[in-house]
């Protein structure tokens, strides 16, 4: 466990990435057995999950900001 903190540390830098429960158990297993590869796939599901939760929320955004435009316009009389 050199270098990277308790296990406490670890937990709660997990838990503020976002891992739910099943992800902090399956990661503390491999990082129990000093297992860095399988560590890293675990880090590298939960960056994909994250990543694709961002790119989800930016086309909700997209969306937003076409409708506030449309509601702008037609407020200021161009119409939609």
């Amino acid at each position: 466990m050199a270098g990277m903190g308790s296990r406490e540390s670890v937990i709660q830098n997990l838990e503020d990435a976002g891992c739910e429960a099943g992800t902090i158990r399956d990661f503390l297993k491999w990082f129990e057995q000093g297992r860095k590869e399988k560590q890293l796939e675990v880090l590298e599901y939960q960056r994909e999950y994250l990543l694709d939760r961002v790119h989800k929320d930016e086309r909700r955004i997209s969306c937003l900001d076409y409708l506030i435009y449309q509601v702008q316009e037609k407020q200021d009389g161009k119409g939609v």
